[in-house]
């Protein structure tokens, strides 16, 4: 794979991913602006993760029959677009709309990048290059974080839609064409889920997405609620997610491929299991940020050693497969924040001790799901 395509590939993941992980940081902040509760608000979390679940699954085929260039043209325009919506909005459901939106052509992204280094690179590389991508993605999420506790939260979707307008040039100008694998549109679904493997790859995907955004996405409310923390210090805490996730993704992609996937698979599970736990206790901020740390090197870890894993897939399944991970991960992850919310309304720490728990069961279904990969 050439180094400009790779680039502008995790210059579009960035961008995609800039305000995924700020958006839990700022429910606090919509809610008060649009005078509703914090339970509401956080409705621009599963608005975006559903229809990005749902449309994944049709960029991997559709790449069968049209160029990925000409694809990317046309969602990232619109995913910039929805950004520039969301940061204008001038109501609760304005800005769902626009949530919606950027979910719905924000998914070609993934997939596509997926399929692309299937196809471009060997299979001693790809764990490095699905690493670095995904590290990107944890870099604009970083930054995107660190910034929700200093800017107005309009610019956090205000600076991806200037943003990807530019990137958009660039992918217009500097993007190859790959219409060498486009040979004819088909869904091979059904094929796959023939191989009980497969089966077993994507049910583990999707136990993993559901318990990880179930905690993940009202961690911002659970330190405004529990703690009382400013919109700064809240925004410090969940930056430091992505800030292991930097060095997570590049780190579990390099194990992938010299220790093997299902070693980095069950590091990353066993992390997160300890951090959760640890979340039942108060503790001092220092403390907290270093449990966040420690909960994003499970996730990354976990992550990068699963995506690396489906890049091994045979080259009939792979486009199924890139858009099914996507899919699973994002409409799992949905019911994952709403069962989440329920939980954690309950109690936080009764929500906490169930997902601690389903991840001890995951645990020991890791290799009886994944294989000896």
């Amino acid at each position: 794979m050439k180094k400009t395509t790779f680039i502008i590939l995790c210059l579009e993941g960035a961008l995609l991913s800039f305000n995924v992980a700020a958006c839990s940081a700022l429910i606090p902040s919509i809610s008060q602006e649009f005078k509703t509760s914090q339970f509401i608000a956080g409705n621009i979390i599963w608005l975006y993760m559903l229809p990005y679940g749902l449309a994944a699954l049709f960029y991997g085929p559709l790449v069968r029959v049209i160029d990925a260039k000409k694809i990317e043209l046309v969602c990232f325009f619109l995913f910039s677009l929805a950004n520039l919506i969301a940061a204008l909005s001038q109501d609760l459901n304005m800005l769902f709309i626009a949530r919606f939106f950027m979910g719905l052509f924000g998914a070609s992204v993934i997939p596509l990048v997926l399929i692309l280094i299937s196809h471009y690179a060997s299979d001693t590389n790809r764990g490095k290059l699905v690493g670095t991508f995904f590290s990107s993605t944890f870099v604009a999420s970083l930054v995107g974080l660190f910034l929700t506790g200093f800017i107005p939260w309009r610019l956090i979707f205000l600076i991806p839609a200037i943003l990807g307008f530019i990137l958009w040039i660039h992918i217009y100008f500097y993007l190859p064409s790959f219409k060498e694998i486009a040979i004819g549109f088909k869904f091979n679904y059904l094929t796959l889920f023939k191989a009980k493997k497969i089966i077993f790859i994507f049910a583990y995907i999707f136990l993993i997405s559901l318990f990880y955004h179930g905690l993940q996405q009202w961690l911002g409310v659970y330190f405004s609620v529990r703690y009382s923390f400013s919109q700064l210090s809240i925004s410090m805490l969940i930056t430091s997610v992505s800030l292991s996730g930097i060095f997570g993704e590049v780190l579990g992609g390099w194990f992938s491929d010299f220790v093997g996937r299902l070693k980095i698979v069950n590091l990353g599970l066993i992390l997160m299991t300890i951090s959760i736990f640890l979340l039942t206790a108060k503790w001092p901020i220092i403390v907290l940020a270093l449990i966040m740390i420690v909960w994003g090197l499970g996730w990354t870890f976990n992550h990068a050693g699963i995506s690396t894993l489906l890049t091994d897939l045979p080259k009939e399944f792979l486009n199924e497969a890139a858009s099914l991970n996507s899919s699973i991960r994002f409409l799992s992850g949905s019911i994952g924040v709403g069962l989440g919310g329920l939980l954690m309304q309950r109690n936080f720490n009764f929500g906490f001790v169930i997902f601690g728990i389903c991840l001890v069961c995951l645990l020991s279904l890791t290799k009886p799901l994944l294989g000896n990969n």
